[in-house]
């Protein structure tokens, strides 16, 4: 090691006088005044309101500077996701689209474990143009008429996001037909639940997913017709569902259309019709529909438009089309005339799990530049960037902190570090591709550890928003040029944010040195309601009777810096009372846990009527193996380590000082801990398809070894 810090002395040394020598030439090269001047420039004026009646709030007012607003808003007064979706057409009509991945085999492998995983051979991606998409979209619109619906009616969505998920909403939305989207891994008792409050007749599901049906179709009695996208390899099983229920590929259903076209007249939606009935992923309970009419989805482009100026773009789109932030980014990047590529979490990187060896991921293939993600996703690759360096030893561990911290030094004050980058840093960003410029974070908190990380190594702009699907996707978002980490930043174009006081959770507006409370938001995307849910409506979306301004009551707690920056501290429902008074945001201590290497997933849970909280951990399996190894348990079973006593108080005791030292109080940091070998998967429904915890599922479920951690920890 003497070696390498001598050697590292030397580089930083070289590297000392080269920033002198080059600084001149970088600084009229990179213009970094410039990104500071945006930053004090953005889009749209952020003002503040106090007013007695009113409580604190900022709103950001409708600015200039976006040449697609005025022309999509102003001059062809684009008011409905259909009429958005004409607009791109007529601007692009021989322009790709969406692209899918071609699929050239599968095959079965073998793990050492005796587990089978499914293996992908993948080709290129195949491309529709905007004409090709509008054409296969109109058709599908009018197949659903030859199948007896008519304006107003309803369908429900059943798909993994895909290609023609996006072409059957847009051809429903033609003919004024309601989109009602379900999670693929919702649970059966979900599932039923959305489909049959809707009454659907017709479902629209995939190959993947059809042998679902032959178990759910006998408790769904209003569906009649079963329509799936077929698989480009293998052909769907269609016999053994219910005698009256028919089944129909996608193809026919699009073949019928283009019989219809002289036979019916189309109804086109107005922008107070029903777009979509979403049904959230249901952590807290049964999933609820979100009632979404075009005004609001459109509104939500309108913000979009100011946040990103679209280039020579592509977008890979991997989340599920079911979740709001996906389908509107899709929507907004097909009005931008972004080419979307189709992916999924099990394809997306040439590690991931169905990419045989010596095939190409989706992002090595499509080499996108933009993206959505969630916060899991971004903590994977900050975990697997981290295990990397961590396994080629402690000398390149060292060289690689150092090359870290130099980018991010320059970084902050808006310089390129372009030789670093070739000989570190450009290895990383091939992960996602090589070309990754923006990605917008939603979802749940994104680690400030993660947040930097990501935004260094990868060398992207990587802002986080907050939003919720009752507001249609909008709420506050960080600026681009913005690089501070913890926020959700200010206001969206057109929509208001304030802090209402909550007393129960001691949060006030007259909080000092910042105002803290309930966030509420208010403006155009705001929902209708919740579907056939008239009382909780009432209670989520409130009137201001002096106004007739709509409030959505968020039930997230937040608080305002001086320049009007949101950072979400706590939610209602995650907030637990300890027994000797104290509060403890079980979110907040997930969140900062989970940035440790050994933590893959977590559940806190705090008993009202104990004085600290205890914590059900997924483990990342090399990790503590490695931990293992150091006490000296090496030679057990994964399951095993998982349930050894000693294993359990080492990774507590990493846990807990690591939570220490970012400032968790002793009373927030378990006092005992449960090892789960096993992933959560929304398959196997503790987290939804957002990667959200489902919080009473997972304690219903470990609620013997919470007893029994509470047992073994006494009077705590």
């Amino acid at each position: 090691m003497a070696v390498v810090d001598v050697f590292l002395g030397v580089v930083k040394a070289v590297v000392f006088i080269y920033d002198i020598v080059t600084f001149p030439v970088y600084q009229m090269m990179q213009r970094p005044w410039e990104i500071k001047f945006k930053d004090k420039q953005p889009l749209g004026k952020v003002r503040r309101i106090l007013q007695p009646s009113h409580g604190l709030s900022y709103v950001r007012e409708l600015g200039s500077g976006s040449d697609l607003y005025d022309d999509v808003i102003v001059r062809n007064k684009v008011d409905t996701v259909t009429k958005a979706f004409q607009y791109a057409v007529q601007k692009n009509r021989t322009k790709e689209c969406l692209g899918t991945r071609e699929v050239l085999g599968v095959e079965d492998e073998v793990q050492k474990s005796g587990k089978v995983f499914q293996k992908l051979q993948l080709g290129e991606y195949k491309w529709m143009t905007y004409e090709e998409v509008d054409n296969l979209a109109e058709k599908f619109g009018l197949g659903l008429r030859s199948l007896g619906l008519n304006s107003g009616s309803k369908i429900s969505m059943f798909s993994e996001t895909r290609a023609e998920w996006m072409i059957s909403c847009l051809g429903a939305f033609s003919q004024n037909i309601h989109i009602c989207t379900v999670y693929t891994n919702l649970g059966e008792d979900g599932i039923l639940h959305a489909m049959n409050e809707t009454g659907c007749s017709v479902v629209v599901t995939s190959h993947d997913l059809m042998p679902k049906f032959e178990q759910l179709l006998d408790k769904l009695p209003h569906v009649t017709h079963l329509i799936y996208f077929e698989d480009q390899l293998q052909s769907t099983k269609t016999k053994g569902f219910l005698p009256h229920v028919k089944i129909l590929p996608f193809r026919s259903v699009v073949h019928s259309g283009e019989a219809m076209r002289d036979r019916v007249t189309t109804v086109a939606p107005t922008p107070d019709d029903t777009a979509i009935i979403m049904y959230t992923s249901g952590s807290t309970g049964t999933p609820k529909g979100v009632v979404l009419a075009h005004r609001n989805l459109v509104a939500t482009m309108k913000c979009l438009m100011f946040m990103v100026m679209p280039r020579d773009d592509i977008y890979i789109a991997f989340l599920p089309l079911a979740h709001v932030l996906e389908l509107l980014a899709e929507n907004t990047m097909m009005l931008f005339g972004v080419k979307v590529g189709y992916s999924s979490p099990n394809t997306m990187t040439d590690m991931s799990t169905k990419v045989r060896k010596g095939y190409k991921g989706d992002a090595t293939e499509l080499r996108p530049t933009m993206m959505c993600a969630v916060p899991l996703i971004m903590d994977r690759i900050y975990k697997n960037v981290l295990d990397s360096v961590n396994k080629r030893g402690p000398a390149f561990k060292k060289v690689f902190e150092y090359c870290y911290e130099y980018k991010r030094y320059w970084l902050e004050r808006g310089r390129d570090t372009p030789i670093c980058d070739r000989i570190v840093f450009n290895k990383i960003r091939a992960l996602l591709g090589g070309r990754m410029w923006f990605v917008i974070v939603g979802g749940a908190p994104l680690s400030k550890e993660t947040h930097e990380f990501i935004r260094t190594c990868l060398g992207l702009t990587i802002v986080q928003g907050y939003s919720l699907t009752e507001s249609c996707c909008t709420g506050t978002v960080m600026e681009n040029s913005d690089m501070s980490t913890g926020t959700v930043g200010r206001p969206m174009t057109g929509l208001e944010v304030k802090l209402v006081d909550w007393e129960e959770g001691n949060y006030r507006t007259s909080d000092k040195p910042r105002p803290r409370g309930e966030v509420w938001l208010s403006g155009e995307p705001i929902a209708k309601g919740y579907y056939n849910m008239p009382d909780l409506t009432r209670e989520s979306i409130v009137e201001d009777p002096a106004t007739g301004q709509r409030w959505f009551k968020t039930g997230d707690v937040g608080e305002f810096d001086e320049e009007g920056q949101l950072t979400i501290i706590d939610r209602k429902k995650d907030l637990v009372k300890l027994q000797l008074g104290e509060y403890v945001s079980l979110g907040k201590v997930e969140a900062q846990l989970k940035t440790h290497s050994l933590v893959e997933n977590i559940c806190v849970y705090g008993d009202p009527y104990r004085k600290r909280t205890v914590a059900i951990v997924v483990p990342s399996r090399a990790h503590v193996e490695a931990l293992a190894n150091r006490i000296g348990m090496a030679t057990e079973s994964f399951e095993q380590l998982c349930s050894n006593g000693k294993v359990r108080r080492a990774v507590l005791d990493n846990l807990n000082a690591s939570g220490s030292q970012a400032g968790l109080q002793s009373f927030e940091l378990p006092v005992t801990l449960t090892l789960s070998p096993e992933p959560w998967t929304p398959e196997g429904g503790l987290i939804t398809a957002a990667f959200k915890l489902k919080r009473k599922v997972v304690q219903a479920f470990f609620q013997a070894d919470i007893n029994r951690m509470y047992e073994e920890a006494g009077d705590c």
